[in-house]
């Protein structure tokens, strides 16, 4: 390269980039175009990012700026660049240097990523060295965050560093041309990962592809298979299969909570569920989440085998009973892809664990763990560093919203944040008891972990505690402020205590849960937000959970909730729903039995609670009137799961009436005795309609007397759809602008990201 004067004199530049630039095949990207304009330089990782140092004709330099920017590969993003003028150092060569480490991170750890359609090809290619090896990569797909023991991102901070690279990949490796060049997790048989079939004693059954081909022959015969994918283990058996299916619920204490289920193509999910273009989209994204579709009838479906004629064939009934909605993912890791092609018929993919306990991630855990519920287990010997569960995706109100923030979104940046960013202190939140996260606050942005769960299980609580270290080891800070819920005695409470170095920052549920739904939609303005969930500690230290906060500058006010009730029995009201009717019943005034599901002797024991007010806490819970109502309705009994009642309600909503109960506003409070009266004999399924337009309306009315324009919408009851979809149409036509959430969960699993934004604003109460 030539020394040149004028405009195209020979100058230097030092570049740096932040954002989603590790993992993603960006070094690569920047040596081939700095070689295809003939620049000299260098490019490396660095704890903030990467850095290119990149020189030669000044008018070039000003294209290659620009090409950096636009011709990004895919997953990259930039959320920072910045360039500088340095002195020419007479380079003639361009390419990739060790990466540069020190004490301060803020480099992005990169999401897990479904794999590509060239490795696929390959796979499939009998001609290809990669064929049929269940872990085939490159730069563009596969494992990130679950294989990353520490930053910047390269294989010797991968759990790949033990598998040393065969001549083969190692050549392609250094390859600047080659679409493996410096992709981490690259293997290949003869050097890579393996897969086994154990026993459920551990003993070893069959390797590689025999041990595939036993597998997939024990679940076409109606076994149960732990198989241990990318961030865990999936509980796996054949969804057509009742007798299976209803073995996994029999063993795994899961009476009626839907399974997800994985099919092989996006034609054989149109077979069993209606699809949109953009539900569509999502299944076939790099982060394949499952995705909550409506469920088609009986319906013909292709012949397995040659030969065969069409039949009609339906899941299993157990799969998702009494559910008009599916929970379907595509398959995401070669494995699943390779067992697919296989079966050709859609698989119980649901999470590997026993109730209330994180998804398995290392074999031996699984044998004891998974005991009883597996008969067999497809493992491999690559180690999984970070434990993270399939995401979940709904269409809701014309656009995506994540319901569970897990693999391919996590730990993903969530929001850059002025606030964040103007803050020298790194914070730590240790999110809510429920549908558990935790988020740390880190050079502008917030990162949150994937989903962990209820913490009411040791194992649980040991996954929030390894969720913590994990997030402050990538990132090598100790926070210096640590937020956590109002609500004294959450496991996730006492947590804040033991890992605050500086101060703590209580935080009130639903102020946390509308923080985060303002900074989904990057609004920071004054605005009201509906809060409706199921329990929530309160200021006054009763039972929050049907809220309308006035969102200030600085802090909140209770603007308005529901009219209270009580809750006979504390938790045991949460899980059974007659429990509630009863007591809407006595607070509507309405004398009689008319609860279904409620023995006469038990119903006479809780009203005496009730009238009596013996352990009888007072709410204002949106979520438990869902269940009241949906009791009184015969809908549901006993919530076996967490939104039991509430989705049963959601779902027999009859879809031909906008017609509306009467109710009550009066200084705030929205009274909803008049709705119950009204509801009275009137068809269940007509009640249940009326029921969600009722509350939409009623919002709107709240929202009129705020005299705020912008409504937020945040709480788990507006995970529901029909709720939240009437809500918002009935906003937008009385000239309001309503925020629902999108990548952050309406539900507690967004609860951390407000708790830190709570810390930045200097008050938690």
């Amino acid at each position: 390269m030539k020394d040149q004067t004028g405009p195209g004199a020979l100058l230097r530049k030092r570049i740096r980039i932040a954002g989603a630039v590790q993992g993603v095949g960006f070094r690569p990207f920047v040596c081939k175009l700095a070689r295809e304009m003939d620049l000299a330089g260098w490019v490396r990782n660095g704890s903030q990012g990467v850095e290119i140092e990149v020189e030669g004709p000044g008018h070039v330099l000003v294209v290659f700026s620009r090409r950096l920017r636009e011709d990004l590969p895919p997953n990259a993003f930039i959320t920072e660049f910045k360039e500088s003028d340095i002195s020419p150092s007479g380079e003639t060569f361009f390419e990739i240097v060790s990466s540069a480490s020190d004490a301060k991170v803020s480099v992005p750890v990169l999401a897990d990523l479904a794999v590509c359609a060239d490795c696929l090809r390959e796979m499939n290619d009998s001609s290809d060295r990669r064929y049929r090896y269940p872990f085939i990569t490159c730069t563009h797909c596969g494992p990130r965050f679950t294989i990353m023991t520490g930053l910047p991102y390269d294989r010797p901070q991968t759990t790949m560093a033990d598998f040393p690279l065969c001549a083969q990949c190692a050549e392609e490796y250094e390859n600047p041309l080659d679409r493996r060049f410096h992709a981490q997790p690259v293997a290949c048989p003869e050097c890579g990962p393996q897969i086994a079939l154990w026993e459920a004693d551990g003993r070893e059954v069959a390797a590689r592809e025999e041990a595939l081909q036993a597998a997939c022959e024990a679940l076409t015969a109606g076994r149960i298979l732990a198989v241990k994918g990318i961030g865990g283990f999936h509980l796996m058996c054949n969804a057509r299969n009742e007798a299976a299916c209803g073995m996994l619920r029999e063993r795994k204490h899961r009476p009626s909570k839907p399974f997800a289920v994985m099919m092989d193509s996006i034609d054989q999910v149109k077979t069993y569920c209606e699809v949109s273009g953009m539900e569509g989209e999502l299944l076939t994204s790099p982060q394949a989440p499952i995705v909550l579709l409506r469920r088609r009838g009986p319906h013909p479906v292709p012949p397995l085998r040659a030969g065969e004629g069409m039949e009609a064939v339906t899941l299993a009934a157990s799969v998702a009973p009494g559910n008009p909605y599916l929970g379907v993912m595509l398959p995401c890791a070669p494995l699943h892809h390779l067992m697919m092609a296989e079966l050709r018929f859609p698989l119980v993919a649901t999470s590997g664990n026993r109730a209330s306990e994180p998804i398995c991630t290392d074999e031996r855990e699984a044998l004891e763990r998974l005991c009883g519920i597996a008969d067999l287990f497809l493992v491999h010997n690559r180690p999984i560093a970070h434990r993270c569960d399939d995401s979940i995706v709904r269409i809701m109100a014309g656009r995506p919203a994540v319901m569970r923030r897990a693999r391919g979104y996590a730990p993903l940046p969530v929001i850059q944040n002025r606030r964040i960013s103007e803050s020298p202190k790194a914070a730590l939140a240790t999110g809510a008891h429920l549908k558990n996260t935790v988020a740390l606050a880190v050079e502008g942005r917030i990162v949150l972990s994937p989903h962990i769960g209820d913490l009411d299980t040791p194992q649980a609580v040991a996954g929030h505690e390894a969720a913590i270290r994990t997030l402050c080891d990538l990132y090598r800070v100790e926070p210096e402020t640590v937020a956590h819920d109002l609500h004294p005695d959450y496991y996730s409470t006492r947590t804040a205590g033991r890992v605050e170095r500086g101060g703590l920052v209580p935080v009130q549920h639903h102020y946390a849960h509308a923080l985060a739904c303002m900074a989904d939609n990057g609004e920071s303005s004054e605005c009201l937000a509906v809060c409706f969930d199921g329990t929530g500690y309160g200021l006054d230290g009763t039972v929050w959970g049907g809220e309308f906060l006035a969102i200030g500058e600085s802090g909140f006010e209770r603007f308005g909730h529901l009219y209270p009730f009580r809750l006979p029995g504390g938790d045991a009201a949460a899980r059974e729903p007659w429990r509630v009717a009863l007591s809407l019943l006595h607070e509507a005034g309405i004398e009689g039995d008319a609860v279904p599901f409620a023995g006469t002797r038990e119903s006479s024991m809780v009203r005496q609670m009730i009238a009596r007010n013996l352990n009888s806490p007072a709410t204002t819970s949106a979520g438990r009137l869902f269940d009241g109502v949906a009791a009184l309705l015969g809908l549901c009994r006993v919530n076996t799961f967490e939104g039991e009642a509430a989705m049963a309600l959601e779902f027999a909503a009859a879809p031909d009436t906008d017609e509306v109960y009467p109710w009550a506003l009066e200084g705030g409070v929205l009274d909803w005795r008049p709705m119950l009266c009204a509801m009275q004999g009137d068809d269940g399924a007509r009640a249940a309609r009326k029921f969600h337009n009722t509350l939409a309306k009623a919002v709107v009315e709240v929202a009129k007397q705020s005299g705020f324009r912008k409504i937020c919408l945040t709480g788990g009851c507006f995970q529901n759809k029909l709720l939240l979809e009437r809500t918002v149409h009935s906003l937008v036509c009385a000239g309001f602008e309503p925020l629902w959430h999108w990548s952050l969960p309406p539900n507690d699993g967004g609860i951390a990201a407000g708790q830190i934004i709570a810390t930045m604003r200097n008050e938690g109460r």
